[in-house]
C-alpha cells in the first residue's frame, strides 16, 4: 500500500483488564510505562505512519476523562475521535467499524491499545499483504515452547505438536468492507465469543495471510507484564561515579626520613607538621572525603587536637576510606603524585601502592603513585618542602 492510499485504525481500549492487578490502579491500557500511559505509546507510533488515515479509539463509556488525560499532549491526537464499547472485545470492534462507515477506508486495521511496542516494520506487513490482493492480514510468530495439553485436575494428558501453530498479534488488517459484514453477520447469526478479528474473519469464509509479527509485541494482560513493560522504556540507571581531588603540603627540616604514602625513606631533612607529615595520604585523605561530601582532613582530625601529634597519617587515610564505605561507597582507583626535588620515589613506588592498597583495603593495581619535579622552581624546586596532589574515584551505587 501506498502512501496516498490511507488505512483506518480502530484501536480497543474499552476492557477494564481485571487481570492487570488491583482495580484502583485503573484499566490497563490507562497504567504508566516508561513515564506516559500504554495507551500514549500505542497511539503514537501509528500517528507517526504516513499512511495512517482516520482513527476511532473505542473506549468505555466510563473512561472518557482518562483517555482525555492519557492522550493530552500527543502530537496529531487531534485527528482521532472516540466511541464507546460493548460488552465484550468483539462487540467494540463492531462499534469501532460502525463509526466508521461513513468514511469507509479501502482497508482497516484493528490493534489493541495495550500492545504498546508495535512498530512500524509490523504495520507496513500487514498492509504489503492488502497491497498483494489479501482480505484479512494476522502478523503472528511461530510458537516456540512446547505445548501440553492438560485436563481439569492439572494433568497432562498429552504434547500438541507446535508444527504450523503461530501466536496471533495485532494490528490484523482487512478489507473494510468484508471485516465489517463479517461482524454484522457474527453479531446476527452466531452465539460464539471470538477472541479475535481474524476468527471473525475465518469464520465468515476469508482467507487470512500471515505476516511477520515479532516477539516484542506483546499484549500487557498481568501487572507482571505491566512492570516488564515500563522497566523495558525506563531510562538505564546511570552509575554514580564521583572523583574526588586532594592537595596537601609540607615544608622540609633538618631530619633523617620523610614518610610518603606510608613508607619510611632515609633523607637528610623531614616533614615538618603535627602528624607524620605524609603528603600523600593527606592529599588522598582529602580526595576521599570529597566524594561524599565529607569535609577535609581538619574536619576530623584538627591540628590543635594532641592525641594526632605525631600520627601515622594511614590512621586519617583508613578512617575517610570508613566514611565513603559506610556512605554505600565504593572505592575503585586512588591515585597520588609526589612533587618533589628529592628523595627518589621510583626506588619506593611499589612499596607505596602496596601501602595504599592494605589502607584501603583494594587491590594494589588501582593504586597508583607518581612523582615529579618542579624544574628547581618555586618552594619545591629550592626543596623547601614537598607537595601532593591526589585523585580518588568511588561509586556509590545508581542513579535515575
Amino acid at each position: 500500500m501506498n502512501t496516498a492510499q490511507k488505512f483506518g485504525l480502530v484501536i480497543v481500549a474499552a476492557g477494564r483488564g481485571e487481570r492487570a492487578g488491583s482495580p484502583a490502579d485503573g484499566p490497563k491500557q490507562y497504567r504508566q510505562i516508561g513515564g506516559r500511559p500504554v495507551i500514549a505509546h500505542t497511539l503514537a507510533t501509528f500517528l507517526s505512519h504516513p499512511s495512517c488515515g482516520e482513527i476511532v479509539v473505542v473506549i468505555h463509556a466510563d473512561d472518557e476523562a482518562l483517555y482525555a488525560s492519557a492522550t493530552a499532549g500527543i502530537a496529531g491526537a487531534d485527528r482521532v475521535r472516540t466511541v464507546s464499547g460493548g460488552a465484550n472485545r468483539q462487540a467494540s470492534v463492531r462499534a469501532g467499524l460502525e463509526a466508521m462507515a461513513e468514511t469507509a477506508p479501502n482497508h482497516v486495521l484493528i490493534h489493541d491499545a495495550v500492545r504498546p511496542f508495535v512498530t512500524l516494520e509490523i504495520i507496513d506487513g500487514v498492509l504489503e499483504a492488502h497491497n498483494a490482493g489479501s482480505l484479512a492480514a494476522l502478523p503472528a510468530v511461530a510458537v516456540a515452547d512446547t505445548l501440553k495439553r492438560g485436563d481439569a485436575h492439572g494433568d497432562v494428558t498429552g504434547t500438541v505438536p507446535r508444527d504450523g501453530l503461530f501466536a496471533a498479534q495485532t494490528p490484523q488488517g482487512f478489507d473494510f468492507a468484508a471485516i465489517s459484514a463479517a461482524h454484522a453477520k457474527a453479531a446476527a447469526e452466531s452465539d460464539t465469543s471470538f477472541t479475535d478479528d481474524c476468527a471473525i474473519a475465518e469464520w465468515a469464509g476469508l482467507s487470512v495471510r500471515l505476516t511477520p509479527g515479532h516477539p516484542s509485541n506483546v499484549k500487557l494482560t498481568t501487572a507482571e507484564d505491566i512492570a516488564m513493560a515500563n522497566e523495558r522504556l525506563s531510562p538505564a540507571p546511570l552509575p554514580d561515579v564521583r572523583t574526588g581531588n586532594g592537595y596537601d603540603v609540607h615544608r622540609l627540616v633538618p631530619g633523617d626520613h620523610v614518610t610518603l604514602c606510608g613508607v619510611e625513606i632515609p633523607h637528610d631533612q623531614r616533614l615538618d607538621g603535627h602528624s607524620d607529615a605524609d603528603v600523600g595520604l593527606h592529599a588522598l585523605t582529602d580526595a576521599l572525603l570529597a566524594t561524599c561530601g565529607a569535609g577535609d582532613i581538619g574536619d576530623h582530625f584538627p591540628p590543635s587536637d594532641p592525641q594526632w601529634r605525631g600520627a601515622a597519617s594511614e590512621i586519617f587515610l583508613a578512617h575517610a576510606a570508613k566514611i565513603v564505605r559506610e556512605a554505600g561507597g565504593v572505592i575503585m582507583n586512588a591515585d597520588v603524585t609526589i612533587i618533589a626535588e628529592a628523595p627518589k620515589i621510583g626506588p619506593h613506588r611499589q612499596a607505596m601502592r602496596a601501602a595504599l592498597s592494605r589502607i584501603l583495603e583494594i587491590s594494589i593495581d588501582r593504586c597508583s603513585v607518581k612523582a615529579t619535579t618542579n624544574e628547581t622552581i618555586g618552594f619545591a624546586g629550592r626543596r623547601e618542602g614537598i607537595a601532593s596532589i591526589a585523585t580518588a574515584t568511588v561509586v556509590f551505587g545508581e542513579r535515575t
